[in-house]
């Protein structure tokens, strides 16, 4: 239970960090000046591009000490949810600009012409219609972000990935374990993929009405 507690906190906190961070970057992706792009698009590159777990390592040992002294739970728990926050902002990054762009430009050209200016356009027309296309790749990343949290095991933060290791080199059982902390991650991600997709058709009956 505790391990599954740290999971749902370290997920969560991702989720959070990663949605708001995400929106932040694909703005800048977005931007027609490339000198303002391109760091957007290499941080993009990178976090996509290489592997997770390098990612988390590099966190922890490389970024973490400078902060954080010691070698701790606080530290693993930290550097695991600044991973995966920094890893699934660049996805999500990508699924904030697909839906961006998948908005009409006569849209746009309509909120500018009730006098709108640019950030009143996105905040009022754009992203509302944008954010409803966008529910279905963000229950997939939201899902991934979950299973992927598992890999914070590796630098001994206490998620339940790493109490069932713990349970397997005490007492030499490997099934009971991780068969149980399977059925954890099920139940998580069914529940995550039920509440999505209530919120998905919520949102079209609304939209009928």
């Amino acid at each position: 239970m505790k391990g599954t507690l740290y999971t749902l906190g370290i997920s969560i906190s991702a989720i959070v960090i990663g949605c708001i961070l995400g929106l932040f970057i694909a703005f800048g992706r977005l931007s027609p000046y490339s000198i303002i792009r391109l760091p957007f698009v290499w941080y993009i590159t990178f976090f996509r591009g290489t592997p997770l777990l390098v990612q988390i390592f590099i966190i922890y040992l490389g970024v973490a000490p400078l902060f954080i002294s010691g070698a701790g739970t606080t530290k693993a728990v930290i550097s695991a949810i600044i991973a995966l926050s920094l890893n699934s902002a660049a996805y999500l990054a990508e699924i904030y600009r697909a839906g961006i762009q998948s908005i009409d430009k006569g849209q746009i050209e309509a909120g500018r012409s009730l006098g709108m200016n640019k950030v009143q356009t996105m905040w009022y027309i754009v992203l509302p219609q944008s954010i409803k296309r966008m529910i279905p790749p963000f229950g997939n990343e939201f899902i991934t972000l979950v299973k992927d949290s598992s890999l914070a095991s590796a630098i001994a933060a206490p998620e339940i990935l790493y109490w069932a290791r713990a349970v397997n080199t005490r007492f030499f059982i490997t099934w009971e374990p991780f068969i149980l902390i399977s059925l954890i991650y099920l139940f998580i991600t069914l529940s995550l993929t039920y509440l999505l997709n209530y919120i998905e058709r919520r949102w079209n009956i609304d939209d009928n009405r």
